[in-house]
């Protein structure tokens, strides 16, 4: 397992069930650089959904794909 990998678990963890504003999760995933490389590697994975609301802005959850890879490597972790 690389050390990327318990990140974006931690990620999707997370995000558990429920949706965030895509601000929220900036806010609490950046470091120094622009964009952090676990929620890039997440997202490329196909692990994030994002979705606009017109009166809330961007929304953020984790996709089918990543509730799947989560409930496979951390089996008492829940996403509804």
């Amino acid at each position: 397992m690389s050390t990327i990998e318990p990140l974006i678990l931690d990620l999707l963890e997370w995000l558990g069930p429920q949706r965030r504003m895509f601000a929220e999760v900036m806010d609490a995933w950046r470091t120094s650089c622009p964009r952090l490389p676990v929620w890039e590697e997440a997202t490329e994975r196909g692990f994030i959904d994002q979705h606009r609301e017109p009166a809330r802005g961007t929304i953020v959850s984790a996709s089918a794909l990543g509730a799947a890879y989560l409930k496979a490597c951390r089996p008492s972790a829940t996403l509804s």
